[in-house]
C-alpha cells in the first residue's frame, strides 16, 4: 500500500512497466538512474537509463531524405544489469529469471521517498515447487554525487544448491527510449575499452562521438558468502559470473558499487583511475545507504513541504523527482533545467523555458542551486547574442531548445505518430523564451535578495534581452505602435497563418506583453543600479541615451490587439473559425493533442480559435493582479478583475490542455480568482504524470515543470506568498480540498522559515539566529514582524 514517504506497485504489468521505471528513477542531481528490473536489457517493455546532467552527443541523421543534427542527453552504459537462475543439486540449470518469466508469482515495487531507496521483490517458483525470493535494494548517492549501489539477496525456498548470478557492466546501449526518435541516429558511445581491477573492481570507459567527452564506470562486485568470479570482456563491456550456494537456512547476496566520473564537468582527474580507486574504497552497501539516508533527511528539512491526505503523497513524490533533478550538487555543475528530468530520452534532454516553472521554489528553498541554473544561461549569452546576429537582430535571443553550446537544438522536423508525417517545425520561433529568462533572472533577485548577481551576470542577461526586443520590434505608423511579427507563442499550436506560407505569427499578447515588462524592469535596473556599475555596462554594452529612449517607448506602444473586449491571442486570432469542440470529443475522445489529430484529417489547427495550453492567460500566472494591470496601462490598456475574468472564461473554452503545464496555470488563476473549477485542474496538474494522462509520455521521462509547479502552486499559488525586499507578503485563498498545509522556506535572511496555512490563521516561525526580524505583510498592508527564535499566529 502507498503511504505517506512510499510509492509502491503491486504485482509486474508489462505495458506499465516503463511508467514505473520513470516514477521510479533515482538521481543525485549529477546523474540519474531510471527504476528499471536489473534482470532485463532494453525491449518493449523495459528501458534501464543512466543520465548525466550536462552530457550531450550531437549526431546527423537522415530523416525524410534530409541530413538532420540533434544534440542528445547520452544515454550511458547500464551498470545494474544482473542475470540470475537456479542450480539445484537434484537438477539442470534453471531458465535465465526475469519479471516476464513464466515462473514469476508475484513481484512488487516499493519506493522510499524519506529515504531515496527503491526496492524490488520478486518470487518465482518452477513447476518443481522450487521458490526462490529475490530482493533488490538500489541508491544513488545523494551525499557523494559520483556514487550508486545496488545489493540483491536470494532465498531458497524447498530446495537447496546454488544461484549462477552475471554481474554484467553493459557499454552496448543507445538512445532508444522514444518511439517517434526511432528514426534518429541513436548510438552515442564509441571507443569502449574494458577490464577488471583486485578486489572485483571491473570497468568500462568510453567517449561521446561529439564533442568527445570521457565517461568512465567502475563496478564494484562484492558477495555474501565470498566466492571468485570468472571474469570475461566483451568489446563494449564486462561479465562476472558467480555460483552462490543456497538452502532455506541460508541466504546469499550480491553487491554492486559504482563509480561514474566523466571529463564533461571539467574534473582535475582523469576519468577511468579516478573511478577505479573511488569504486574500490567505497565503504560496503549498508553504510553507503546509511550516509545517502542521511543526506535526503538534509535534503527534507531544507525542502519541508507537508500536505496531509492524497495530494500530499502525490506533492511528495514530485518535490522527490525535482530533488533528484536539481540538487545542492547541481549548484557546481555548468547545466539548465532539463524539461523531462534525468529520467528518461523525451525531448532529449533538451532545456526549454520550464525553468520559469522551477526556478521559484529552488529561489526560495535551495537559492545557490538556482543561482547555478541561471548562471547555465549567462555562459551561454555569447551564444544568443551569435543567434539575434545571424538573423539580423541586436541582443540576446535565446534558443528554444537548449543544451551544451547554448545554440538552437529545437528539430527541424517533428513526426505526427498519428498520421506518420515528417512536418516542418516551426517551434524555434518561440521567442517569447528570452523573456523568460530575464523574468527568472528578476525574481531570483527579488526572492533572494543577491543583488550581486542581479548587477553582474543577472544585470548582462536582462539588458541584452532588452535590447533584443527593442530591436525586434518594428513601428506601424498606421497603429502608432510597435509590432513583433513571426513568433510562434507559448500555445505552440498556432506556428502559422492559414493564408501565408511562411511561419510564425503576429502580435503575440504573451510575447508583446513581457518584451514590455522586460524593457521597464531593465530601464527601473539601470536606475537601480551604483552609478560606477552603471557606467561600466553602458560602455560594455554600447548602450546610448538615443537606444534608451527607445527601450521606454517600446515598453509603452507595443501593440496587444483586442477581440471580443479581451486581449487577442495574436493578431487574426478573433477571426479564426470556431472549432466544433463537442463534435471531436465525440469522436476521438481524448483531443489533448487535438493538432495531431487535424493534420492526420488533411486539416491544420492553424485555422481554428483552440489552444494546446494556457498562452495569454500565462500572463495571470506570471504577474499579480495589480502587476498585470499596472503593466497593461503603462500600454494604455485597461486590464481590471472584470476584463480579466472575461479573458479567462473566454480562453479556457478554446483550450485543449495538450501541455502538462496547462491545468496547472489554468489550476493557478482559478485557485486565486476563487473560481468553480479551480481544483479540477489542480488535481489534473497533481495526477498528469502518475497517471500518465498524455498516454505513455511519462514512460520516456517525468515532466518537471508541471511537477514543480504543483509544488509551488501550494507555496506561493494558493498561500499568495511573495518574498521580497520588504520580508513576506502572503494572501492566502480558501481552497476546500488543501484546508491546511506547511512549508519551509529562505526568507529575509532567514534558512529555516516555516510556515503554517490554516483556516483562517497562519502561522510564522523564525528559528534562532543572529539576523533581524522578519517582516510579514498580511493582507490588507498589515505589517507584522517574528523575531528570530519566535512563533506568531496571525488572523486571515
Amino acid at each position: 500500500m502507498t503511504d505517506a514517504w512510499t510509492w509502491t506497485y503491486e504485482d509486474y504489468e508489462p505495458g506499465r512497466e516503463r511508467l514505473v521505471e520513470a516514477l521510479c528513477t533515482l538521481g543525485n542531481g549529477r546523474f540519474a538512474t531510471r527504476g528499471s528490473s536489473p534482470e532485463c536489457a532494453a525491449g518493449p517493455s523495459h528501458y534501464p537509463g543512466t543520465y548525466l546532467a550536462g552530457c550531450y552527443d550531437r549526431r546527423t541523421s537522415v530523416v525524410a531524405g534530409a541530413q538532420v543534427e540533434n544534440e542528445d542527453l547520452v544515454n550511458l552504459p547500464d551498470w545494474t544489469r544482473l542475470r540470475y537462475r537456479r542450480l539445484p543439486d537434484d537438477g539442470p540449470p534453471g531458465e535465465w529469471l526475469t519479471p516476464d518469466s513464466g515462473e514469476l508469482r508475484h513481484s512488487g515495487v516499493r519506493l522510499d521517498l524519506r529515504g531515496g531507496v527503491l526496492a524490488r521483490h520478486l518470487f518465482f517458483r518452477d513447476g518443481h515447487g522450487r521458490g526462490l525470493r529475490v530482493s533488490h535494494l538500489r541508491i544513488v548517492h545523494m551525499g557523494d554525487a559520483a556514487l550508486a549501489a545496488q545489493s540483491t539477496t536470494f532465498r531458497a525456498y524447498g530446495w537447496s544448491g546454488a544461484v549462477e548470478v552475471e554481474s554484467v557492466l553493459d557499454g552496448a546501449v543507445t538512445n532508444s527510449g522514444v518511439e517517434r526518435y526511432r528514426h534518429l541516429e541513436g548510438r552515442h558511445l564509441t571507443g569502449h575499452r574494458t577490464g577488471f581491477a583486485p578486489d572485483g573492481v571491473a570497468w568500462l570507459d568510453c567517449r561521446t562521438t561529439d564533442p568527445g567527452f570521457t565517461i568512465a564506470l567502475a563496478v564494484r562486485t562484492v558477495t555474501r558468502p565470498t566466492t571468485t568470479a570468472r571474469e570475461a570482456a566483451t568489446g563494449t563491456g564486462t561479465v562476472q559470473t558467480y555460483r552462490l550456494p543456497v538452502d532455506r537456512h541460508h541466504s546469499a547476496s550480491i553487491e554492486k558499487t559504482l563509480a561514474l566520473h566523466a571529463s564533461t564537468h571539467a574534473a582535475a582527474e582523469a576519468p577511468r583511475p579516478t573511478a577505479r580507486v573511488r569504486a574500490a574504497a567505497a565503504p560496503p552497501f549498508h553504510r553507503l545507504a546509511a550516509a545517502h539516508r542521511t543526506a535526503w533527511r538534509r535534503l527534507w528539512k531544507q525542502g519541508e513541504l507537508y500536505v496531509p491526505g492524497a495530494a500530499g503523497r502525490i506533492l511528495r513524490l514530485h518535490l522527490f523527482h525535482l530533488l533528484q533533478t536539481l540538487s545542492p550538487h547541481t549548484a557546481a555543475l555548468d547545466v539548465g533545467v532539463p524539461a523531462r528530468g534525468l529520467h528518461g530520452e523525451a525531448y532529449r534532454g533538451h532545456v526549454f523555458w520550464d525553468e520559469l516553472f522551477v526556478l521559484p521554489y529552488l529561489g526560495l528553498h535551495f537559492p545557490e542551486t538556482a543561482r547555478s541554473l541561471l548562471l547555465y544561461r549567462h555562459r551561454r549569452l555569447p551564444a544568443a547574442r551569435e543567434a539575434a546576429r545571424l538573423t539580423g537582430a541586436s541582443g540576446a535571443m535565446y534558443p528554444w531548445q537548449s543544451a551544451s553550446s547554448g545554440r538552437e537544438e529545437t528539430q527541424e522536423l517533428h513526426l505526427n505518430p498519428r498520421s506518420g508525417r515528417w512536418l516542418p517545425d516551426n517551434s524555434r520561433l518561440q521567442r517569447h523564451v528570452g523573456s523568460a529568462v530575464a523574468y527568472n533572472v528578476w525574481r531570483y533577485a527579488e526572492a533572494t535578495g543577491d543583488r550581486s548577481f542581479l548587477h553582474s551576470e543577472g544585470a548582462e542577461m536582462l539588458l541584452e534581452i532588452a535590447r533584443h526586443w527593442a530591436g525586434a520590434a518594428s513601428f506601424d505608423p498606421s497603429l502608432g505602435r510597435y509590432r513583433i511579427l513571426g513568433v510562434v507563442c507559448p500555445d505552440e499550436y498556432h506556428d502559422a497563418y492559414p493564408d501565408r506560407d511562411t511561419p510564425g505569427i503576429d502580435d503575440n499578447t504573451y510575447t508583446n506583453a513581457t518584451a514590455a515588462w522586460v524593457l521597464a524592469r531593465s530601464l527601473d535596473l539601470l536606475d537601480d543600479l551604483p552609478a560606477a556599475r552603471r557606467a561600466e555596462l553602458r560602455e560594455l554594452l554600447s548602450l546610448d541615451d538615443t537606444e534608451l529612449a527607445r527601450w521606454d517607448d517600446v515598453s509603452r506602444r507595443v501593440h496587444i490587439p483586442f477581440h471580443q473586449g479581451v486581449p487577442s491571442q495574436f493578431e487574426g486570432y478573433g477571426e479564426l473559425a470556431e472549432l466544433d469542440w463537442k463534435a471531436y470529443r465525440a469522436r476521438y475522445g481524448d483531443i489533448r493533442r487535438l493538432d495531431r489529430i487535424l493534420e492526420a484529417e488533411g486539416d491544420t489547427v492553424n485555422r481554428y480559435q483552440a489552444s494546446k495550453q494556457a498562452d495569454t492567460l500565462m500572463l495571470g500566472y506570471l504577474f499579480r493582479p495589480d502587476e498585470l494591470s499596472a503593466l497593461f496601462t503603462r500600454l494604455g490598456h485597461r486590464l481590471d478583475d472584470d476584463v480579466w475574468r472575461a479573458t479567462v472564461t473566454h480562453y479556457l473554452r478554446r483550450t485543449s490542455h495538450g501541455s502538462t503545464l496547462s491545468s496547472l496555470v489554468h489550476g493557478w488563476i482559478l485557485a486565486r480568482q476563487k473560481g468553480a473549477d479551480a481544483w479540477r485542474y489542480c488535481e489534473e496538474a497533481l495526477v498528469a504524470d502518475v497517471a500518465d494522462v498524455q498516454g505513455g509520455t511519462t514512460a520516456e521521462g517525468i515532466h518537471l515543470g508541471a511537477m514543480a509547479g504543483t509544488i509551488d502552486l501550494v507555496e506561493r499559488g494558493i498561500t499568495g506568498l511573495q518574498a521580497g525586499p520588504d520580508g513576506l507578503r502572503v494572501d492566502p485563498v480558501a481552497l476546500r480540498q488543501l484546508p491546511r498545509f506547511a512549508f519551509t522556506l529562505c526568507a529575509g535572511g532567514h534558512r529555516g522559515v516555516r510556515l503554517r496555512v490554516l483556516p483562517g490563521r497562519l502561522a510564522v516561525r523564525v528559528p534562532a539566529s543572529s539576523a533581524g526580524p522578519l517582516s510579514v505583510v498580511l493582507p490588507g498592508e498589515r505589517r507584522r514582524t517574528v523575531a528570530a527564535g519566535e512563533e506568531r499566529w496571525f488572523r486571515l
